[in-house]
């Protein structure tokens, strides 16, 4: 398995993030939040994980989000912090995960990842599913596998790549048009840097992790997690419950900022990145 990583700011004198993004991004998306730590002191490296971006895909159709097993993006994590030691990117280290990677961040943790702070945003540690369908959503990708049917693609869900299909009126991502516009051209420039909707396997997948984890007790690190107050992909509830029950845990909600806090209006950006640089820079 072939993985991209990619490195900024290799002098910075704060320490090194890392970023670990949500399903369906790539490396790409994360280059202004990569120059917005780098102004404020900070290395980044950002990952394109299996099966997205550039890295490689784990099934013939390259618009398939697919994963065969959760942990595997566990294996990811491993990689990417072998580089970072491997380039002896500045010390001490942070986490900086959104969506899918915030699941995957807290898993990472909860295992012992070694990082000083870290920071959640919008983090799926449950997908935002209907009531009456979560059932269904349960049934089809468990059973989807027996079947021989776990990479079809997910009821409701499109081959294509939601920034190449989608309106800035009707997005959920991000209620600033500069921040759509920027998103919505790299995947134009290049469509590999796209992906359609998860496969039934990856769902399974994600929906027992999120089981899983809620289960689990919070790690001992400090944390401040970004929630959006128009979030329609993840469960604020869940979001909500889990740092509730972390000690060293704050939430912030962000209201009227939708999925992507990070990538939000000027303002918004501005105090997240100063919330976070301060959080970083706490002493522990």
């Amino acid at each position: 398995m072939r993985l991209r990583v990619a490195v900024w700011g290799r002098d910075a004198p704060q320490g090194t993030v890392l970023v670990l993004p949500g399903r369906t991004e790539a490396i790409e998306k994360y280059g202004r939040t990569c120059r917005a730590l780098h102004d404020r002191g900070f290395a980044t490296a950002v990952i394109d994980w299996r099966g997205q971006g550039l890295s490689d895909r784990l099934h013939a159709d390259p618009a398939l989000g697919h994963v065969h097993r959760f942990a595997d993006y566990q294996k990811d994590v491993a990689a990417m912090l072998a580089l970072v030691r491997a380039l002896d990117l500045p010390v001490p280290v942070f986490l900086l995960a959104h969506s899918m990677g915030g699941a995957i961040g807290l898993r990472a943790l909860v295992a012992g990842l070694d990082v000083r702070a870290a920071v959640f945003s919008s983090p799926m540690w449950d997908i935002r599913i209907a009531r009456r369908m979560r059932p269904v959503a349960w049934t089809l990708s468990t059973l989807a596998r027996p079947f021989g049917l776990g990479h079809v693609l997910a009821p409701g869900q499109s081959p294509v790549s939601y920034l190449l299909e989608g309106t800035f009126g009707s997005n959920t991502l991000t209620s600033d048009p500069a921040m759509w516009d920027y998103m919505c051209r790299q995947v134009r420039a290049d469509p590999r840097l796209g992906l359609g909707g998860p496969s039934l396997a990856w769902l399974n997948e994600a929906l027992r992790e999120n089981r899983r984890l809620r289960s689990l007790p919070s790690p001992p690190v400090p944390a401040i997690t970004f929630a959006a107050g128009d979030e329609a992909i993840v469960t604020p509830e869940a979001i909500r419950d889990r740092m509730a029950r972390w000690p060293r845990g704050r939430l912030v909600e962000v209201p009227g900022a939708r999925h992507e806090v990070l990538m939000e209006t000027p303002a918004r950006q501005q105090m997240i990145f100063d919330a976070i640089a301060a959080h970083f820079t706490a002493p522990t």
